[in-house]
């Protein structure tokens, strides 16, 4: 059995891959990333260093829209499942760079799809974001509701993945799974992310720009649930779902072997308390700069998630108490 993972030097990707390979020394574990310099590139290179002295590991430095590489890539290992994790991420580098994020998300996505569609592939398990609720403010965000009022290019990419992914689970009854993300945290975090923005001012005693004033609430979910959660997913390909139409159907399923799930703790967290707990497990209180909501954020998020804990019969273990912490110490221990 082989499986690839796309994006196995970034945070999530990392884990998953350090997940597979710990659980299944038999299975053959592709990874590709294009080291791409987005945030440094030598925190992707120990990543990747976790991971490669593990024999049924290969790694190949591999850009997503690089169609020949991709497609060359699927017909020499026929790949039964893809988890693909990869894409150009940020909200707010997608003002700065927008071309980044066509290649990337959008080509990068088709050809994945066209990857899968000639291998035949089992299952295709892929990122989409919770950025795709947009300006939505029902709480908590479902996967019953409308997400058409994206408001960043990422997350116009994101939600172009989901439909791209139901065309061809329509057209070639390949089984694809859509996962909305909600603000992931833990060791080996992104930099350009929160925890890890605010985490290096406290320490360094810098102001920690808090926007919006403050008032901004996040489904905070510990990466190691996010990870659960695919490996899980990975062997439960979706199927058809009878008599479905648009007209009565939820936007999340399909007739065709199609699906979407929130994953996140399913649980609110104001950023003011998130700080709070940074400060405590850091032992150093931050100097906080309040300002506006920045282009392209939303103030608050909140996964609604009973569907997919039906569906894996799990639900989030970490709370921030004893997330935080975790995270803090791999940090200190990282950078020292």
């Amino acid at each position: 059995m082989a499986v690839l993972v796309t994006g196995a030097a970034g945070f999530i990707g990392f884990h998953v891959c350090k997940r597979l390979l710990s659980e299944n020394p038999d299975m053959d574990i592709v990874g590709i990333d294009n080291l791409n310099d987005y945030y440094e590139v030598s925190l992707k290179e120990d990543r990747l260093k976790q991971l490669e002295h593990t024999p049924n590991f290969t790694f190949h430095k591999l850009a997503l829209e690089d169609r020949d590489g991709i497609a060359k890539l699927f017909a020499e290992h026929n790949f039964e499942y893809v988890i693909h994790l990869g894409a150009q991420a940020g909200v707010r580098y997608s003002l700065e760079n927008p071309h980044a994020y066509a290649d990337s998300n959008l080509i990068g996505h088709l050809n994945i799809l066209e990857g899968c569609r000639n291998a035949q592939t089992k299952h295709l398990v892929y990122a989409s974001s919770s950025s795709v609720y947009g300006m939505n403010t029902k709480m908590p965000f479902s996967t019953t509701d409308s997400v058409d009022h994206p408001v960043s290019l990422y997350a116009a990419t994101k939600k172009a993945n989901e439909l791209m992914s139901h065309s061809y689970s329509h057209l070639y009854d390949i089984p694809t799974t859509g996962l909305r993300f909600f603000t992931v945290y833990g060791s080996w975090g992104r930099p350009d992310m929160a925890p890890m923005i605010f985490a290096k001012a406290i320490l360094n005693g810098e102001p920690s720009k808090v926007n919006n004033h403050g008032d901004m609430q996040r489904d905070f979910t510990h990466v190691s649930d996010i990870v659960e959660g695919i490996i899980r997913l990975r062997t439960l390909p979706p199927k058809r779902t009878e008599n479905w139409t648009p007209e009565t159907g939820s936007p999340g399923t399909s007739s065709g072997p199609y699906r979407i799930y929130n994953i996140g703790a399913g649980k609110p967290t104001s950023l003011m308390d998130f700080i709070s707990e940074l400060e405590s497990a850091l032992g150093v209180e931050a100097i906080k700069d309040y300002r506006a909501m920045q282009p392209g954020d939303v103030p608050a998020t909140w996964a609604e998630t009973e569907d997919l804990f039906k569906a894996i019969d799990y639900r989030p273990q970490f709370s921030l108490k004893e997330g935080i912490p975790e995270f803090v110490a791999w940090y200190k221990s990282y950078y020292g």
